[in-house]
């Protein structure tokens, strides 16, 4: 579908696309999967006009319409993995982190989130043969945790059968952004999508998307239940435009998420995610991570579409994720 242009769509000419490119409607999927209110707000057109654009991309597209489970088995061919080198925890997601998936981590301080986050930015960037996706990654920071230093580490800590380039190599392939308010964050996932866009004919394209943590700044300028409504609103709109952008990148999304205590708990772990049902339902994996013994990390993944429930542990070192 790249290949078309978006002036093939019926009511696009020319100022109609350069615009919609401006807004980060780039492909005729994304114009296929838009809101006609967002659509029309962005190319400074009515809504009628941006229904049949929207229709029109559909048919051209061939979005919208039902497949054969035998069609959506050829599409799941297309996914592929991406390793921790971890072997538990890899047994655990099936093979590895899945593309065209959002993948959830969340866990107490110190359980290892930002940890794995940093490795899979160090993985993603070797050859598929050697468990990596051949591709860069963009990692949206909102809490001030990504550490140049700590993938430095990780490089060199790296134990794969393949060559693997130099720290600033490593570097230079991760594009950093720091999110200062929510609606900065959710801005972000546009300048995201045009990175991704211009990278998608280089050789290394964009495969992962990191946001840690998903819900910092929500939980910070919502607070209390009068602006529950407004903030579940704003997390659920950036979560899907997420899942559009690696659905169409065939890339890798990893969020990390904080955690609150439930005091009505007396019994089990009153440990609970941020984010409610929102955050829990677009999510297509969630791991919860916490502390262990002997200095281990435990990933329990709690949620899956087709995987079944289990834990895997893991030590963090200073080379990077290890097996125990």
């Amino acid at each position: 579908m790249s290949e078309i242009d978006l002036e093939d769509v019926p009511g696009v000419g020319p100022a109609t696309a350069d615009r919609l490119r401006e807004a980060g409607y780039c492909t005729v999927e994304s114009i296929a999967t838009a809101s006609p209110v967002d659509l029309a707000e962005a190319a400074e057109i009515g809504e009628a006009t941006a229904k049949k654009m929207i229709k029109g991309a559909r048919e051209i597209a061939d979005i919208g319409g039902f497949k054969t489970g035998t069609d959506v088995l050829l599409r799941r061919k297309e996914v592929r993995k991406l390793r921790t080198f971890v072997p538990e925890f890899d047994d655990l997601l099936g093979g590895g982190v899945e593309t065209q998936a959002i993948t959830e981590l969340y866990g107490e301080f110190g359980s290892g989130k930002s940890q794995i986050v940093h490795q899979l930015a160090v993985n993603c960037q070797l050859p598929e043969e050697c468990g990596g996706l051949g591709g860069s990654c963009i990692f949206i920071d909102t809490e001030n945790t990504f550490r140049p230093e700590r993938i430095a580490q990780m490089v060199e800590g790296l134990d794969v059968d393949c060559e693997v380039g130099t720290t600033e190599e490593f570097l230079s392939h991760i594009h950093v952004a720091r999110a200062h308010t929510s609606d900065h964050q959710m801005l972000l996932i546009d300048t995201a999508r045009d990175l991704a866009n211009e990278q998608k004919e280089s050789g290394m394209p964009i495969r992962l998307f990191i946001i840690d943590s998903l819900t910092g700044h929500f939980r910070a300028e919502y607070a209390g239940r009068g602006t529950l409504a407004t903030r579940q609103q704003k997390l659920n709109r950036h979560m899907h435009e997420l899942f559009k952008l690696v659905d169409e990148h065939n890339a890798v999304a990893l969020v990390t998420n904080q955690v609150m205590s439930n005091p009505g708990v007396f019994f089990g772990d009153p440990t609970k995610p941020i984010g409610g049902n929102i955050v829990g339902h677009s999510a297509t994996f969630r791991l919860y991570l916490r502390k262990s013994k002997a200095g281990k990390r435990i990933a329990r993944l709690v949620d899956s579409p087709n995987l079944p429930e289990g834990e895997a542990t893991f030590m963090v070192e200073k080379a990077g994720i290890k097996p125990c």
